[in-house]
């Protein structure tokens, strides 16, 4: 087996976001084919845990403790330096010297780095072949975050889109090629950084349909009787507490007025004082951490995705259908997912056409649409064909920068 160094800028491990998920498989998909040196940040304290398996992927790891309030104060020097401020949080001089450590030692030919701020630690080794996996295109987030934030926030945030976008195509320029999550998002980058198109493209999420399975048999954590909708995600993450703020404030409210007993569940890690708010609503219940997110999933009588601010494919929409649950979105959560609206899921954007959807579902319950939805999931998303596309660009880049030394 041939040695391959992974940069990801967080642990990748599930179940926790998306990215790290996407990084899992990523890391478990390579592991079986190359003998893998990872280097990742662990940036929250229950991630440690998961670190021994992690470990066992690996032919050698190094993990960096991330402390986000060092890491923002840290970010704050690009601001001198016109610099992203992304960087600066991922910047760390133990890790670039062990990264340097091991392709020189053991004779690293392949990079694969996973989120554009990872690309800094590739940069020093130019002769190896780098497949650049920026999963979305982090600039045109934070261009949305700057159209929803006030001052001086939205300035703050303008400034990263410009600056980020600027080392993303440099980035991209410098490695054999560039994927993204989706083709919409691919698509997109083409038009930003379109010296790089041709290097350009995507390998789309998955889903494990084992775990994520309505065969499973959980005990309902709800109250009974009450239909609850449920959205899942990381809640310290602000589209997902825009997402379910509005949906508190705007949709909640009109549902209840039809049916009284409905509630919404938001469950995920870490909520933000915003979101722990919510908890004070009517019919808003907060979870914070759960052990597993699925009994929530198996006894949802509708899973909802509202997000305004989105890119690349949500997997928590993914897991919801892979539970053969009704599904309902927004347009921006449903890019990047191969779904028919309609037969796999519901799609909504503005507060009055979800709350008249929502009570539609609660009145007239089915499982139809949450089978369909489980089929599509099954035929599109399997983790392994889906990464099958990397090892050809690994291995074309490998044999085209050999032959540039010959």
């Amino acid at each position: 087996m041939d040695n391959l160094l992974l940069l990801a800028h967080r642990l990748p491990y599930p179940p926790n976001k998306g990215d790290k998920i996407r990084s899992f498989h990523l890391l478990r998909f390579l592991s079986s084919r190359y003998r893998v040196y990872l280097a990742t940040f662990v940036d929250h304290r229950d991630d440690w845990q998961h670190v021994p398996n992690v470990r066992s992927l690996c032919a050698a790891g190094h993990f960096a403790a991330l402390r986000p309030l060092t890491a923002r104060a840290r970010s704050l020097g690009a601001l001198v330096h016109r610099r992203p401020l992304s960087l600066h949080y991922y910047a760390d001089a133990a890790m670039r010297a062990w990264v340097d450590a091991t392709v020189r030692e053991q004779g690293i030919e392949r990079i694969v780095c996973f989120s554009s701020p990872m690309a800094q630690y590739a940069a020093h080794h130019p002769g190896a072949c780098r497949v650049m996996d920026f999963v979305d295109v982090d600039s045109e987030k934070w261009r949305a975050y700057a159209a929803r934030r006030p001052w001086p926030l939205a300035a703050l945030y303008r400034r990263e889109a410009h600056r980020l976008l600027q080392y993303e195509r440099a980035a991209a320029g410098a490695s054999d090629a560039t994927l993204f999550v989706s083709a919409a998002e691919a698509a997109l980058f083409r038009t930003l950084a379109p010296e790089s198109a041709a290097r350009t493209g995507h390998y789309s999420n998955g889903v494990d349909t084992g775990y994520f399975s309505p065969r499973h048999d959980f005990p309902s954590p709800f109250p009974a009787a009450a239909p609850v909708l449920v959205f899942t995600g990381a809640m310290d993450y602000w589209p997902n507490i825009d997402a379910v703020a509005w949906f508190a404030t705007e949709v909640l409210p009109l549902v209840r007025a039809i049916v009284p007993a409905a509630r919404f569940c938001i469950v995920g890690a870490n909520p933000a004082p915003a979101v722990r708010r919510l908890a004070a609503l009517a019919g808003v219940m907060v979870t914070g951490t759960v052990p597993d997110v699925r009994p929530y999933l198996a006894h949802a009588a509708l899973c909802v995705a509202p997000m305004r601010v989105a890119r690349g494919i949500q997997n928590k929409v993914l897991e919801a259908m892979a539970m053969a649950r009704t599904v309902l979105v927004s347009s921006a959560a449903l890019e990047g997912i191969a779904a028919q609206p309609g037969r796999d899921l519901l799609v909504a954007d503005n507060a009055a056409d979800c709350a008249a959807l929502v009570c539609d579902v609660l009145a007239r319950p089915t499982a139809a649409m949450g089978q369909a939805a489980r089929r599509t999931v099954e035929t599109r998303y399997g983790w392994d064909a889906n990464l099958a596309p990397i090892l050809p660009l690994i291995e074309h880049g490998v044999t085209h920068r050999l032959a540039g030394r010959a």
